[in-house]
């Protein structure tokens, strides 16, 4: 099971500001960049109907040029939920009595499912009077569409993009598109592999369509090639790195052994276009740790000879 929450509060805390910037330029102008700072979530309890409520993301931010503060509340949505903007008014409501600072609410939608649009506000009214209507910002990503983001050299934009609106014949021209302007956002390692990793979690292609995408990388310019190969080298260390983990939990050698075996022929395909049969059974032959050195060296190879080379080291000798 994907954790969205998890994924998706790393993804904002870390680009918090370019996420301001980007969906909510008007809030740019007048949020002071420098004043941001992170509050711990609130946990809300709804004593009647007996549920526990977590805000996702709470932000405590000055006015440009003033020594007012006043908070940002985002909150994340991975599922469509009827009661959605009461409950946002309750975190409002809540938020605003216990800090006495105005409140800047703000829904981020990125469930696949429904494509409605999601309503932006919450009101109470008799048939003579409205007494409330309250706010927010919603940004549903199912809506959007990925290619009006294309020239968006954006961080949180470009993870976003794997959430966006996207058939089901272009998830691997997107994913292309994401790799491409990663290459040119220079940032560091860490933050790198955070959206990497955001963009392989939602955006996992078969192994015809990994095929296409290699073909396409290998089109690239040499340097863009070499930062977007890094990236997806990144992404085969961690696939490794879970098979192995997934294959430990089963507490068996022969659960473990097939749990490589199965991330290793996934990887070559990634790498080789694939391998012949003569040579899988080879591969299935292969004890656990020979297994797991053949992990690490298929990083290095490019072509079958290569692994026919490591395989026939093996045969003489001299690989352990």
């Amino acid at each position: 099971m994907i954790d969205h929450d998890r994924l998706f509060k790393e993804l904002l805390t870390t680009f918090f500001w370019e996420f301001i910037e980007f969906f909510l330029p008007e809030v740019a102008v007048y949020l002071e960049r420098d004043s941001i700072s992170f509050i711990d979530k609130e946990v809300f309890t709804d004593v009647t109907a007996g549920e526990r409520y977590e805000t996702d993301l709470l932000v405590k931010a000055r006015f440009q040029g003033k020594e007012s503060f006043f908070l940002v509340h985002l909150e994340h949505q991975a599922q469509h939920q009827e009661s959605f903007p009461q409950r946002m008014f309750r975190y409002f409501s809540r938020l605003y009595e216990k800090y006495n600072l105005p409140v800047y609410p703000i829904a981020l939608f990125s469930y696949n499912t429904p494509k409605d649009l999601e309503p932006n506000i919450h009101q109470i009214e008799f048939p003579n009077k409205v007494v409330l209507t309250f706010n927010y910002d919603a940004i549903q990503l199912n809506r959007l569409d990925w290619q009006d983001f294309l020239q968006q050299e954006n961080p949180v934009a470009t993870a976003l993009m794997s959430r966006m609106n996207i058939a089901k014949q272009d998830r691997r021209r997107v994913k292309y598109e994401c790799l491409r302007l990663m290459s040119r956002l220079n940032l560091d390692p860490a933050k790198m592999k955070l959206i990497s990793g955001f963009i392989d979690t939602y955006l996992r292609l078969s192994p015809e369509e990994e095929n296409l995408l290699k073909a396409e990388i290998a089109t690239m310019e040499p340097t863009q090639q070499e930062v977007i190969m890094e990236i997806v080298t990144s992404w085969m260390e961690e696939g490794l790195q879970q098979g192995r983990e997934q294959g430990r939990e089963q507490g068996r050698e022969e659960g473990l052994q097939q749990g490589e075996l199965t991330i290793i022929q996934r990887q070559l395909i990634r790498r080789l276009g694939g391998v012949t049969p003569q040579l899988q059974e080879r591969l299935r032959l292969l004890s656990l740790t020979q297994l797991e050195d053949l992990a690490e060296a298929l990083l290095d190879f490019s072509t079958e000879e290569d692994l026919l080379s490591w395989l026939q080291q093996i045969s003489d000798g001299t690989h352990s």
